[in-house]
């Protein structure tokens, strides 16, 4: 198997998974989608409400009338989260009516400390929403979205990478990987706005 094969094979696995009871089929990139996967049928994205970095309680219900990414980061992260968050900021700037709503996948170092100087480190926006909370909180939400988070040595967590565009109905939409661009964001709300 080719990887770029068993990458679709993995892509497509966590698309028939995501999102509530209603399993997804996978379009396959359009020629103008270089990165998502349309996911079919849009099925609601799962609710939930958990804390940000402002101390407001927020979830899919408060993005709702916006198109937004869900996104799954940790603040210490080394490598991935850092990119993807700094994509999602470009996307920010480019799109007025986008919003990101990150969720933590590392409950114990995840402070709302830690949340504001990650954000003020990679300039992003207030329109990006970091929520924590503790793993009792978290692992939920984790669950509902289908995304692994193990922590491991310190200060690193292997966890699911995967971006989510959500519409202003609050239907999953796009399933992105850990490269997302802010072009594809914008791309795709075009195409599917």
């Amino acid at each position: 198997m080719t990887a770029k094969l068993g990458l679709l094979l993995v892509l497509i696995l966590l698309c028939t998974a995501c999102g509530a009871q209603t399993k997804h089929t996978v379009s396959a990139p359009a020629t103008t989608q270089k990165r998502g996967f349309v996911l079919k049928p849009p099925v609601v994205a799962p609710a939930f409400a958990l804390r940000d970095q402002d101390r407001r309680l927020i979830g899919p219900r408060e993005m709702r009338g916006h198109w937004y990414v869900v996104a799954f980061l940790y603040t210490h992260c080394p490598d991935v989260c850092p990119v993807i968050a700094s994509n999602l900021g470009v996307a920010l700037r480019r799109l007025p009516d986008l919003r990101v709503l990150a969720i933590s996948v590392d409950p114990k170092n995840d402070t709302r400390a830690s949340v504001k100087a990650f954000l003020r480190d990679h300039n992003l926006p207030p329109r990006f929403r970091y929520v924590t909370g503790t793993r009792a909180q978290l692992a939920p939400v984790w669950a509902r979205y289908h995304v692994a988070a193990v922590a491991g040595p310190k200060p690193i967590v292997s966890h699911s990478a995967f971006e989510l565009l959500i519409d202003p109905q609050g239907r999953e939409r796009v399933l992105y990987d850990a490269q997302v661009q802010a072009s594809d964001v914008a791309r795709d709300v075009g195409a599917l706005g």
